[in-house]
């Protein structure tokens, strides 16, 4: 269905099979936005089709729509260890992930890092997902809100500040870099 996509879509909601999605907004290729459309869908050339997913994302949206997210999610085995010290957070934490559905980088990490969330299943730590085209923008300029450069970018934050980041790969792994900030 994704590849098929030839028009411009002005509306915030789309139906992907008996899905329906609210916020996540789609662009072919990696160009910017089309003024008129408002940022919700766009197709640039013929050359290169993909699906670009910009503002807010769910993990549904990135397992069920994304080629390789679900096998990465289930392929990848979490650090036990590491889990259990994310189990343990009782500070409320916020994790922003940034990230570019276009992005090699994103389809290696994003999945890896859904795993270890689902699996630390800690309620006192909640996640948004933000996808941005190649410019590295959405249409609601929410990834605007945080100064960043390469994708994924991890911003962890308490008490609304800032406390760390992973960008782009993590040092040691993902759980273990997060547990090294939340320390």
């Amino acid at each position: 269905m994704h590849n098929s996509v030839k028009t411009l879509f002005a509306t915030s909601a789309l139906i992907f099979g008996s899905q329906l999605l609210v916020a996540p907004a789609f662009a072919n290729s990696g160009c910017g936005f089309e003024e008129e459309s408002q940022g919700f869908m766009a197709t640039c050339g013929e050359e290169k089709q993909e699906v670009i997913m910009t503002g807010i994302v769910t993990t549904e949206a990135l397992e069920k729509d994304l080629p390789g997210y679900a096998q990465e999610y289930q392929n990848y085995t979490t650090d036990a260890e590491q889990i259990a010290a994310l189990k343990q957070i009782s500070q409320p934490t916020e994790i922003v992930v940034i990230i570019g559905t276009w992005c090699p980088d994103c389809h290696r990490e994003t999945p890896r890092f859904m795993r270890l969330i689902e699996e630390a299943n800690n309620p006192n730590i909640s996640v948004t997902y933000i996808g941005v085209d190649r410019a590295k923008q959405d249409p609601e300029g929410l990834a605007a809100n945080y100064e960043f450069t390469r994708i994924p970018t991890f911003i962890i934050q308490q008490k609304g500040e800032e406390i760390g980041r992973i960008v782009e790969r993590p040092e040691v792994s993902l759980e273990a870099d997060l547990v090294k900030i939340l320390k």
